[in-house]
């Protein structure tokens, strides 16, 4: 799976606002109904659904990446948006570090292979240094779209 089969570009955020876990969540979900993938009625059920996730342990994978994750039976399609934060956000990562990189994801509850390979995907690129360095100094959302295509065609060491 590609970053461009889920990965939306008009939910790409370069410069996150939200300093707070939750704030950033919201944001970056703001991001994917502005973007058309989730609709404003269900806003703030993804929202919870996705804190909920947090609670059960937090997505804070370490290397300063945290990819926040739900299935939710409103898409009908897996849907994700990319965002960098410059301060770094505490995520109660399992390494202790802020994260800069995240990647939210939120998928159809029948579908949980593509939210496996998504997750796959991103894990694995986001351990390729060059990947996150390049990404944590792109400025722009059509830097960051770059990069991404760029690791869909296998561009980096992964």
């Amino acid at each position: 799976m590609k970053f461009s089969d889920f990965i939306r570009k008009e939910a790409i955020r370069p410069r996150l606002e939200a300093t707070e876990k939750e704030d950033v969540i919201r944001e970056m979900a703001t991001a994917l109904m502005e973007a058309g993938e989730i609709a404003e009625e269900n806003f703030d059920s993804i929202v919870q659904a996705i804190m909920k996730r947090e609670e059960l342990g937090s997505t804070g994978i370490g290397r300063g990446v945290a990819v926040p994750h739900t299935k939710h039976p409103t898409v009908n399609k897996l849907c994700g948006a990319v965002a960098v934060s410059e301060g770094g956000v505490d995520f109660e990562s399992l390494d202790g570090e802020k994260v800069h990189l995240l990647f939210l994801l939120v998928s159809p509850p029948d579908r949980p292979g593509d939210h496996l390979r998504a997750l796959e995907n991103i894990s694995r690129q986001l351990r390729d240094d060059s990947f996150c360095r390049f990404l944590k100094q792109s400025s722009t959302s059509e830097d960051i779209w770059q990069l991404l295509e760029e690791a869909d065609n296998n561009q980096f060491g992964s």
